[in-house]
């Protein structure tokens, strides 16, 4: 039976357990998979194995049926960064440490002063004011983002609507509710305006009581993520109804934005403020394009431009960022407005003692217990810079549009959506960011394109849908990227699987 008083040296053990942590296939195979399902426990045991078999275990078992996306450049699933050295190292201080950030506690830690600056460097990363943005929290990811940005949301057009009709005696939905809240000031209905959203906005929507069919779609006819002035206005004027109005920086399928210039984002916001309709922003891997300069990235430089005029902003560390899972960030424009909806009443003893520029966490967002996720953000800001992160998104976007080249040239892909002539200039890929969108054009083999390509374990897409067909999607993230190896592998890959196919089907 191992006891558990001892305290062997933390990092020996994490240094064991990574010795053959190495890049290599992406996926484990089959008979990996299996025989791990068959040694996991499935009952607690009465006496423990102990910490040397337990490390046996895991690095014999568990370790090999685990995907290496933190591990390879080669992993295009879902937009799943990996992890900077810096911010591994600082994660396994996170961990030994055990900080649980919660409180401000200025004579007691710093945990809360290094987050509060680590949230500062971000805005400063992102070219944000952090002044503009005195809310400012780490969060699980965009979803629980999402979620604080719309109650936010939904505090602030309420209380506009309160204000206007005068009920000054009901002070807000976080304290006396939603229900009676809309009751005082005469608004039958809250409607969410948006182009193209990530699922995670419905599903903020069902948990603040919004209801998921408040989404409603403002896109462009034939252009559906780009949201449309004349509708967005339209809608807005809708009598006895509140407005938050939802932009898709980079949509997931196909990475297009919302807006495409600073213009296209002053007419939003010139509306929203007519109708006293708060801007939030889904910036989960889209906000990063604002640290491209080039002359190439334009197109992304522009539409990626003017959010800085929203009232709230949603951001992905563990995306672009490339610290470890869970890691998320929301700004917003009121702390007070967040503390109305988020403070933690009636405890003393989570009080943190006088007021400071710095907010006790757990009165600004979701959560009372906290991981210290920001130390990761503040080693990896620290040790890499504006320069390592903008010239690490450079090769990201290289690849991607590398990706799109190979794919509009090959007879046998098609890249989605489809495309159009630029300017006179044919297959123009500046608007590509880090999503590639494509199917097989042979009907068959794409209903198995997705498979065929996991198959390999050389590298890993994800399978989604277009216009209701199956579609292929690479998203590039990693901070590993290099773009002339890791597209020599891609196309090898694919053109591996169309060999194989044609050969199968001529047999």
């Amino acid at each position: 039976m191992q006891s558990l008083r001892s305290f062997p040296n933390v990092q020996s053990l994490i240094d064991r357990l990574l010795d053959s942590a190495v890049p290599g296939e992406v996926l484990p195979s089959q008979q990996t998979l299996a025989e791990a399902r068959n040694q996991l426990f499935k009952t607690l045991p009465s006496n423990g194995i102990g910490l040397e078999s337990t490390i046996e275990h895991l690095t014999r078992y568990i370790k090999p049926a685990l995907n290496g996306n933190s591990l390879t450049a080669n992993y295009y699933g879902f937009v799943t960064g990996g992890s900077t050295a810096a911010a591994s190292l600082a994660d396994n201080l996170a961990t030994l440490y055990d900080q649980n950030v919660q409180v401000h506690l200025p004579n007691e830690t710093i945990a809360t002063d290094l987050e509060d600056a680590a949230l500062r460097m971000l805005c400063s990363l992102l070219s944000l004011n952090a002044e503009e943005w005195p809310h400012r929290t780490f969060t699980t990811g965009a979803t629980a983002s999402n979620v604080i940005g719309l109650a936010c949301a939904r505090e602030a057009v309420i209380s506009k609507h309160l204000t206007a009709k005068g009920a000054y005696s009901v002070s807000c939905v976080g304290e006396t509710g939603l229900v009676k809240a809309m009751r005082e000031a005469g608004v039958e209905d809250i409607q969410v305006l948006t182009s193209a959203p990530h699922s995670s906005l419905s599903k903020a929507a069902s948990i603040l009581g919004l209801g998921r069919s408040c989404i409603k779609l403002i896109g462009h006819e034939n252009a559906p993520h780009l949201i449309d002035l004349a509708k967005l206005e339209s809608a807005l004027q809708e009598p006895n109804v509140a407005s938050i109005v939802a932009i898709s920086c980079s949509e997931v399928n196909t990475g297009k934005f919302a807006t495409h210039s600073e213009s296209h984002m002053r007419e939003i916001r010139h509306l929203c403020d007519r109708f006293n309709a708060w801007v939030h922003v889904d910036g989960a891997f889209g906000i990063f394009a604002r640290l491209l300069t080039d002359a190439d990235d334009a197109s992304l430089i522009q539409a990626s431009s003017g959010i800085e005029l929203a009232d709230s902003i949603t951001g992905d560390g563990h995306k672009l960022l490339n610290v470890p899972y869970d890691c998320g960030f929301i700004l917003t424009r009121s702390r007070s407005n967040a503390e109305q909806v988020f403070q933690n009443p009636n405890a003393a003893y989570l009080s943190g003692g006088a007021a400071s520029d710095i907010a006790s966490p757990l009165n600004i967002g979701i959560e009372n217990s906290r991981r210290f996720r920001a130390l990761p953000v503040y080693a990896t800001l620290v040790a890499y810079g504006r320069h390592g992160y903008a010239e690490m998104l450079e090769r990201q976007v290289r690849l991607s549009r590398g990706i799109a080249k190979y794919i509009t040239e090959s007879a046998h892909f098609e890249l989605l959506p489809e495309r159009t002539v630029k300017e006179g200039i044919k297959d123009s890929f500046d608007d590509v960011f880090i999503i590639v969108l494509f199917r097989a054009r042979d009907a068959s083999l794409n209903d198995r394109l997705v498979d065929l390509i996991k198959a390999t374990a050389k590298i890993y897409v994800s399978g989604t849908a277009w216009k209701g067909l199956p579609a292929c999607r690479f998203a590039v993230s990693n901070w590993a990227v290099e773009p002339e190896r890791d597209l020599q592998l891609i196309t090898s890959v694919l053109e591996g699987i169309v060999h194989d196919w044609k050969s199968r089907t001529a047999a």
